[in-house]
């Protein structure tokens, strides 16, 4: 029972409906359920990464100092699994400790000092458009109800002109 509670509090990366494309310095991940595009940077992919739901945030800190050759914060890893699951990357939000909550980017950096500027953790996300909303005008020729439909802005008789 009891290497079930623990498990039940590691994080576990959401894997399902995303398609993901690991570059250099970076991971892309779009969420196919929600339509958003997410940019983790170093520090949060290799988080995410290790978000297999039997390792803690502690020995995801750890494993982030030893790569860094230098201590990380468990605090950081907070805040990277704070971000991930405000993106819905992860299958469940865990309980953030209260010397975190509320916490941004800026206090995050005071907190860890200005060394950690570059290894803060970071998920930038942007909302995908459907491909109605991607379309911005319609051509010559199509039907129309109004002027700012047609790339032309002109609607002559429910046509594009």
């Amino acid at each position: 029972m009891k290497h079930q509670r623990k498990a039940e509090t590691n994080p576990l990366a959401r894997r399902e409906g995303l398609v993901i494309r690991e570059l250099a310095d970076e991971v892309l991940v779009y969420d196919l359920d929600r339509d958003r595009a997410h940019c983790l940077n170093q520090t949060a992919a290799f988080v995410w990464q290790h978000c297999d739901g039997r390792t803690s945030a502690a020995e995801i800190a750890r494993a982030l100092g030893k790569r860094a050759s230098a201590p990380v914060d468990e605090k950081l890893v907070c805040f990277a699994l704070d971000q991930l699951a405000d993106n819905n990357l992860l299958k469940r939000r865990l309980v953030t400790p209260p010397s975190l909550a509320g916490i941004n980017r800026r206090q995050m950096v005071r907190t860890l000092g200005l060394a950690a500027v570059v290894a803060v953790p970071l998920v930038t996300s942007i909302v995908a458009p459907t491909a109605v909303q991607a379309a911005t005008c319609f051509g010559a020729g199509h039907a129309c109800a109004s002027g700012p439909q047609c790339c032309s802005t002109i609607c002559n008789s429910n046509v594009c002109v």
